[in-house]
């Protein structure tokens, strides 16, 4: 059965001037916005982003890469020798996105409905820290951490009251949390003692573990809206 590029079918335009309105318009439709959030740290394989959108079916990831591929938000290339393999990655238009993230992210996080228990992927979560990150919690800190969610690692580094975030190797990071994500989010945000996760083999912590304890106190979640 050929798929149909939703994107092209005029009833699920909004016919209107408003560029809000033409975004939606783009990047409207139901996952689409999730596909996106998982390339914005790199190209991603097709059965990467099948793994990490949990309850999306194949035909609708298609469905919905094809779309944001015609929009030019998103393109398929492959990776030369010798991996050999297609990926997805966003363009430049599509990466400039990421800042809308963090701003819907930050305005959602207020909503008394928000569940934090419900599943998380690995970039999910490093976006989400990027996000609550605190510029006046950190002050003048300067910190490597490495990040391992299975046989994804990223590196985040503090320095000058910013964080910067990037799929990477952590060797060298001057503390390693490997865990999985809605593990490091419920140590990070709910307060879960380290020791306590290490114990019942959720979390493997190496490195510095002072620093490890004070990166934890970086990120706060905005107060409930009501």
């Amino acid at each position: 059965m050929k798929l149909e590029k939703v994107t092209a079918k005029p009833g699920r335009r909004y016919h209107d001037a408003c560029g809000a309105a033409h975004g939606l318009d783009l990047i409207g439709e139901r996952w689409a916005l999730l596909v996106m959030r998982e390339l914005m740290f790199g190209p991603r394989r097709f059965t990467d982003l099948k793994k990490d959108l949990c309850g999306l079916s194949a035909n609708v990831l298609t469905q919905r890469l094809e779309g944001l591929e015609a929009s030019g938000i998103v393109r398929r290339r492959r990776l030369p020798p010798p991996a050999s393999v297609h990926v997805y990655e966003l363009t430049d238009w599509g990466r400039e996105l990421k800042p809308i993230f963090a701003l819907l992210g930050h305005w959602a996080a207020r909503s008394p409905t928000h569940d934090p228990t419900l599943p998380l992927s690995p970039v999910s979560v490093v976006m989400s820290l990027e996000t609550m990150f605190d510029a006046a919690r950190a002050g003048k800190a300067r910190l490597d951490v490495g990040l391992v969610f299975g046989d994804e690692s990223f590196r985040l580094r503090i320095a000058d009251g910013t964080l910067t975030a990037q799929r990477a190797e952590v060797e060298g990071a001057e503390v390693v949390f490997d865990t999985q994500p809605s593990v490091l989010a419920g140590a990070i945000y709910g307060g879960a003692p380290f020791a306590a996760l290490e114990a019942d083999g959720l979390l493997v912590l190496t490195g510095d573990r002072a620093k490890a304890e004070r990166f934890a106190t970086f990120f706060a979640l905005p107060p409930k809206a009501f």
